[in-house]
């Protein structure tokens, strides 16, 4: 009867779970599919009969150093904006567990949320209206500081990575404010009983305990940011070249599918791979 009852379990189970997987090999792994396949042709098969497979396109990443540099440069990107929006959003989130209850949590957990209910195209065009000469930011600084400034943020590298740290820090505030929820206010309470000052039970019991999920929002952080492409287009100008707008531009201007297939995959390749090198880390913090 047990044996029936397991089987019947198992069977509801995967009836549960089939919708899932249908989705995930219709939406994720037959593009995937399809756009490493198009990564080792040498050109699209409807621009005509004579296409045929070949190496070019990942020999290409190997021969420019073009390519080699922007991915450095978008990998060092990725790590700015992840620290800045470590040391931004975990103290936030600490405040938010631990310091503030009732209704002002709550309104204040509505602001971090809020940049997900508009459009990515709606922030970034704000920062430029904000970060422009002559802008919001400017006009403010001149009307509060007895001198001029002539600040002109838009199209730097600080544009990009204010547009990045604002679109990707409700990640980091998110992961690590659940990770800090989680943890008893006793366990705090006990530690200030044996005289623990704050900072010793921030860097002796906080931090280690909410640890994975500070690092669990470095990784939502650090992956799209290293790929992102509409933040350097439109705050970075000429200064927002990057490995993702490289890509786009492939897809997009250059109608050159197959090169940017194989520099998506490469970048998809750089990625596992830190995150593979990274993982004793993320183990290590979850024990």
């Amino acid at each position: 009867m047990a044996g029936t009852l397991n089987m019947t379990d198992r069977r509801r189970l995967a009836m549960l779970l089939t919708p899932a997987y249908l989705w995930l090999l219709i939406a994720v792994f037959l593009p995937l599919a399809a756009m490493l396949f198009f990564s080792f042709l040498t050109k699209m098969p409807q621009d005509g009969p004579d296409w045929a497979i070949t190496l070019d396109n990942y020999s290409a990443f190997l021969t420019n150093p073009t390519y080699g540099t922007l991915l450095i440069k978008s990998l060092q990107l990725g790590m700015i904006v992840s620290v800045i929006c470590v040391i931004i959003g975990y103290p936030c989130a600490l405040v938010l567990a631990k310091s503030i209850k009732g209704r002002a949590r709550e309104a204040l957990f509505l602001m971090v949320i809020l940049p997900f209910w508009s459009n990515s195209l709606v922030r970034i065009f704000s920062w430029a209206i904000v970060l422009r000469g002559n802008g919001v930011l400017e006009l403010t600084l001149n009307a509060v500081l007895p001198f001029d400034l002539n600040l002109n943020l838009m199209f730097t590298t600080h544009a990009v990575v204010i547009g990045l740290v604002h679109s990707y820090l409700p990640y980091v505030i998110l992961t690590s404010y659940l990770a800090l929820q989680a943890i008893d206010d006793d366990l705090i309470d006990a530690a200030r009983s044996m005289g623990a000052s704050k900072l010793t039970i921030l860097r002796r019991l906080l931090l280690p305990l909410s640890l994975p999920g500070l690092l669990a929002g470095v990784v939502l952080v650090f992956v799209p940011v290293v790929g992102s492409f509409m933040e350097p287009r439109i705050l970075g100008g000429r200064m927002g070249t990057y490995y993702g707008t490289l890509i786009e531009d492939q897809f997009v201007a250059v109608y050159n599918w197959p090169l940017g297939a194989a520099l998506s995959f490469i970048l998809l390749a750089v990625v596992l791979v830190i995150l593979a090198v990274a993982s004793p880390v993320l183990k290590g913090a979850r024990t």
